[in-house]
């Protein structure tokens, strides 16, 4: 997985706010959190007692020497990645580690050893809303650890590692166009769940190094650490420190600490660029007017042909031309400033929905080969046909 539970420390924001309380007949995540914040749960006992009224999922709570079993003691070759938490480990579950456990492999995620206020309390978000949401695009947490000063967790090991990885890896062969919309809808699903919950979640942190991969390609969300409870009722916005990685925070959120599921469509609206552009977030290697990614890239978006030039080059055209332009609008809403003109989630995975089926509408390397009358372009009876229909439509 690389560095892909990484949040990197000069860029996240942690300036002072207020949270919202929550009456204690329906107590969320965050308040369960907020309440014991004078106690932080410092064992597995008090963690179940502290999860007991929504844990949904079963966790199983690991001891510290079944850890170092299950990661040959922690060995530095097994290390993923890591980041300000501390580091991510690759490990296996044996059978005979304890009864009645399924062999499987995982990925064991060690919070540093300072064990400090806010690690603590970041560690136990993802405890307390892993433990109960379970859907097909978010990552499946297994268990933890709470166990003197160690604060583990244990998820499913998610083998293709993070979005980010991927997408900006020198190594990897480029994703190829269908993937990226596959990770778009993926990630869109998981947000939109978590958006349209019984009690909505806000996950604050949508970043491509967030967003896990397994073998198909299918996105999960991981790292919760960040996550809040979303307004209910007719409240229209949580008020909360400023916590987030510059480049993909809304910019309401930075400018008023106000946070809305509206944010994290900004957040997502980002990524999105960076899955059509090959681009990072913020790039301080770039010419400075084209270091953040958002700023440079949305006035382009409209311009049907200045869009083709920012599409990242290593797909060599090929993408269908009509797809693009369906994404780069839908990245330009996503990117609104004003963000009750955002699309809400549930609308974007409609949104992206189509352009999963491959479609018969020729890619831009294949329209120029006919336009040049390339002798070495071979194309199928049926693609040439769908070329020569396309370019009488667009004239």
């Amino acid at each position: 997985m690389g560095n892909c539970w990484c949040r990197w420390e000069p860029s996240v924001y942690i300036v002072s706010s207020n949270t919202k309380s929550e009456s204690p007949k329906n107590e969320s995540p965050s308040a369960k959190i907020k309440k014991e914040d004078s106690k932080l749960p410092s064992n597995p006992k008090e963690v179940e007692d502290l999860r007991r009224d929504s844990a949904a999922n079963p966790l199983i709570a690991f001891t510290y020497d079944e850890l170092r079993v299950i990661t040959g003691n922690f060995r530095q070759d097994r290390v993923l990645g890591g980041g300000g938490f501390g580091s991510v480990y690759k490990g296996f579950i044996s059978e005979d580690l304890r009864e009645g456990l399924q062999s499987i492999p995982v990925a064991v995620k060690v919070h540093d050893g300072d064990n400090s206020y806010q690690g603590h309390r970041e560690w136990l978000a993802e405890v307390i809303f892993l433990g109960q949401l379970s859907h097909p695009n978010l990552v499946k947490l297994i268990g933890y650890c709470c166990e003197d000063e160690h604060r583990v967790l244990i998820y499913e090991y998610m083998p293709r590692g993070s979005v980010e990885n991927n997408l900006f890896s020198k190594v990897l062969l480029p994703l190829p166009w269908s993937i990226r919309m596959k990770i778009a809808f993926g990630a869109a699903k998981g947000l939109a769940f978590l958006h349209d919950a019984e009690k909505p979640v806000i996950y604050r942190d949508f970043k491509t190094s967030n967003i896990l991969l397994d073998n198909d390609y299918n996105s999960k969300l991981s790292d919760f650490g960040l996550a809040k409870d979303g307004p209910e009722g007719d409240k229209s916005h949580v008020s909360t420190r400023i916590m987030g990685t510059y480049g993909y925070a809304a910019p309401e959120y930075i400018m008023t600490g106000h946070l809305t599921p509206r944010s994290d469509v900004y957040s997502f609206g980002v990524v999105l660029l960076e899955l059509l552009t090959g681009r990072k977030s913020l790039d301080k290697s770039r010419p400075a007017r084209e270091q953040n990614l958002a700023d440079w890239a949305v006035p382009l978006l409209k311009e049907k042909k200045k869009l083709l030039n920012i599409i990242d080059p290593r797909l060599e055209g090929d993408y269908p031309i009509k797809g693009v332009h369906k994404a780069a609008m839908l990245a330009y809403h996503c990117l609104n400033h004003n963000p009750k003109a955002r699309p809400l989630m549930r609308d974007i995975v409609d949104s992206l929905e189509p352009l999963q089926v491959p479609d018969e509408v020729p890619t831009q390397k294949t329209i120029v080969a006919v336009i040049n009358e390339e002798p070495k372009a071979e194309f199928k009876r049926k693609d040439s046909q769908c070329i020569v229909s396309f370019l009488v439509c667009i004239q």
